[in-house]
């Protein structure tokens, strides 16, 4: 068994492989799928085909509760010609009769509070579109009163008095043909209050927090109109500061760029969660690697897709005209208010290092093409240097490479020298420090003159690809008694690097924000049989840390990670506390910092990414 196997299912994982490199067309906007039902409906559902690979496709449908008071259950009913399917599902079951199909909501995303809404995805074959949309049993547009149109939007809202906690808001009033009954105000997208007039003062804000604040009518008869232009405010006090200083432990995220689709990610996220405030560098995952140059990995979600204001960073809408939008546009909005991250532009990864051997053969071209797409005149203000990610020099990942223990390190010297001192050029290299393993196979001490520092992934070491068993920590920090593998350690990978001549200030600790789970397992501790892969969200025998901390909790540790046997399941994860060990661990090693894989795994408060601050300093 190597780490070669689990790498592909945290790197580049996807619903559908091919759905990863088809071209994702700007025009998979969400698209409302019915006709005007007869009387004002409590929710809406619109449909988004996110990606189609030619013989399939990915849809989404997001159902929102657009009434005043909660939904506690939804269905979604919509019909697909003859020939066209759904062949999975999450985060609704989903059942079909002909070519009648019904989603229902799990039992854990049913309830939906006013102005709140929820997404569910499907993998399908064939080539249609829905039709016929209902939702609750209404249409799934939200419906129009006969003879009664509804509300104008109001006006963009400004805002006055802002302090530490509060701020006051004002707006010019909507227009409707009935009448106007009142207003809603919507903060981050979400509803805050319902007034009739036209100021609303909202207290109980954080000190030094970025808010967006909305505006929408109803008339007589409940319906909403469209909402106001956005207002970004920012409350006083509470000042980040202009990030850490020089010396400081580097504290280093992966952003994946697929991440905005299912798991519905964003760079705002950032944001809201805390997170930004606690890291210093950006890693956005992946670049592509073809024909011997760096590539562009999903043009949409990289510099196309449009944001709403309440989704964007800064509060302010993209328009169809301006020249970058995308994550590229987000990331630039997040530097300009935390400065002091930088970005680093990641390529290769599991499934995109294959193209790494044909790349080196001529690292000079390899070298100048990387250099020429980050620094592209649209871009490039938004990146601070390059990661490269080849999984495995001169050893096997997905496929096997030959190119010989000198070909890692003469692509780094290439970087370096086209990239120059003023930017960054890292890697991501192997944890197997095994006898004869995949750290010995390449020459990372003499690469590493020309890197700033190594992303070292000291993770999945063991998981329910080996389907069963024995069961083991997926990151353990030690070795112990009946650890199946001599060498998958993260202090077994540092000191070979290490003795090898990498400087301890050159190597990252590397956090899995995930689990690793197996099924059919009667025994608590380590090292007990499986039947198979635990089920997971996206892919099974993977599961988000924030999923993980409720539904199978930690109820044990083994060298230095935690590990959790609830029912017939048994998961491996870390949590606050032994990132807090880890964090320890590192500093006591001289290590350069930490990173981890990746953002979309914490809690919505960014928990671990706390714990890695917190234990770094």
């Amino acid at each position: 068994m190597s780490t070669s196997t689990p790498r592909t299912r945290t790197r580049l994982r996807s619903r559908a492989t091919a759905g990863l490199t088809a071209l994702l067309l700007p025009l998979a906007a969400m698209v409302g799928l019915a006709t005007p039902a007869q009387a004002a409906t409590a929710a809406t559902a619109t449909y988004a085909k996110v990606q189609d690979w030619g013989t399939g496709f990915e849809g989404k449908w997001t159902v929102k509760n657009t009434g005043t008071t909660s939904i506690s259950s939804w269905t979604v009913e919509w019909d697909f010609p003859a020939g066209t399917s759904v062949t999975s599902a999450w985060d609704a079951d989903v059942t079909s009769s002909g070519t009648h199909w019904t989603a229902r909501n799990k039992s854990w995303n049913g309830t939906l509070a006013p102005g709140a809404s929820v997404s569910f995805g499907f993998n399908g074959a064939g080539s249609g579109s829905p039709s016929g949309c209902r939702v609750n049993g209404g249409s799934c547009d939200g419906g129009t009163v006969p003879g009664d149109n509804p509300p104008s939007a109001p006006g963009t809202p400004s805002a006055s008095n802002v302090t530490d906690t509060s701020v006051t808001l004002g707006w010019t009033a909507a227009t409707d043909d009935k009448g106007i009954k009142n207003y809603d105000v919507l903060r981050d997208g979400t509803r805050v209050a319902t007034v009739t007039g036209l100021t609303y003062t909202n207290t109980g804000l954080t000190a030094g927090t970025d808010y967006s604040y909305t505006v929408r009518a109803r008339d007589t008869a409940d319906q909403t109109g469209p909402v106001s232009g956005a207002r970004a405010v920012r409350t006083t006090g509470g000042d980040p500061g202009p990030g850490p200083g020089p010396g400081s432990k580097i504290k280093l995220g992966y952003f994946t760029n697929w991440g905005v689709y299912g798991r519905n990610y964003h760079v705002k996220n950032l944001v809201t969660s805390g997170t930004a405030a606690k890291i210093t560098h950006i890693n956005y995952a992946f670049g592509n690697v073809q024909n011997g140059q760096c590539t562009i990995g999903d043009s949409y979600a990289d510099y196309d897709k449009a944001y709403t204001a309440d989704q964007s960073v800064d509060g302010v809408a993209d328009t169809w005209d301006q020249p970058l939008r995308g994550n590229f546009n987000q990331l630039r909005k997040l530097k300009q208010r935390y400065p002091h991250i930088k970005i680093l532009w990641s390529f290769g990864g599991w499934t995109w290092s294959g193209g790494f051997p044909q790349a080196v053969q001529n690292p000079t071209a390899f070298a100048n093409s990387c250099y020429n797409l980050v620094e592209d005149p649209r871009w490039a203000d938004v990146f601070d240097g390059i990661d490269l990610d080849w999984e495995y020099p001169n050893a096997c990942g997905l496929t096997c490479d030959s190119s010989g223990p000198a070909a890692f390190r003469n692509m780094m010297q290439a970087m370096r020298a086209k990239f120059g001192p003023n930017n960054l050029v890292t890697a991501a290299i192997t944890a197997d420090a095994s006898t004869g393993g995949k750290i010995d196979k390449t020459d990372y001490a003499g690469a590493a003159q020309y890197s700033d520092w190594y992303n070292v992934m000291t993770y999945d070491f063991f998981g329910a690809f080996d389907a069963d068993g024995p069961t083991a920590p997926h990151s353990p920090l030690t070795s112990y008694a009946g650890i199946p593998q001599q060498g998958f350690t993260s202090a077994e990978a540092i000191a070979k690097l290490k003795a090898q001549g990498v400087p301890a200030g050159k190597l990252l600790l590397g956090i899995g924000f995930y689990g690793r789970g197996w099924t059919g397992v009667t025994q608590s501790a380590p090292g007990g049989s499986a039947t198979g892969p635990a089920p997971g969200t996206y892919e099974q025998g993977i599961e988000d840390y924030k999923v993980l901390k409720n539904t199978c909790p930690a109820n044990g540790t083994v060298a230095g990670t935690a590990y959790a046997h609830c029912g017939s399941q048994w998961w491996s994860y870390d949590t606050p506390a032994t990132i807090g060990g880890k964090m320890g661990w590192a500093k006591n090693q001289n290590l350069g910092g930490a990173f981890f894989w990746e953002f979309s795994g914490d809690t919505a408060n960014g928990e671990l990414v706390s714990a890695i601050n917190n234990g770094l300093g």
